[in-house]
């Protein structure tokens, strides 16, 4: 075996505690953190998802180009729908906020 080959097997029984303990804690907070990363880009995702269906919804162009009808349109069903839909999305943006606020103040680094 060549000098520069460390035994990994040995040197893993030669660790002490606080290091087994540092190794452990970056494992989990890497972890965590990434984990934590991924939640609130999804919930970005989602209301950026929802507020471009919201914007589509108001579209109530014709049919084609030469026609002078208007897609199928439900008043009732709209103002409903959009209502959920600013809904979801203001709770969503809460949800983002708070979020955003304790990975910022666990891990201490900014989105």
């Amino acid at each position: 075996m060549s000098d520069d080959l460390k035994p990994r097997f040995v040197d893993a029984l030669r660790r002490n505690n606080d290091q087994i303990r540092e190794d452990r804690a970056n494992a989990i907070a890497e972890d965590s953190e990434l984990i934590y990363r991924r939640r609130i880009e999804d919930i970005e995702l989602k209301i950026k998802r929802l507020e471009r269906e919201q914007e589509s919804s108001i579209d109530i162009s014709p049919l084609d180009k030469n026609s002078l009808t208007f897609a199928d349109f439900n008043p009732e069903t709209f103002v409903q729908k959009d209502i959920e839909l600013s809904l979801n999305i203001r709770n969503l943006k809460i949800q983002f906020e708070i979020a955003k606020t304790r990975y910022e103040y666990l891990f201490g680094k900014t989105l």
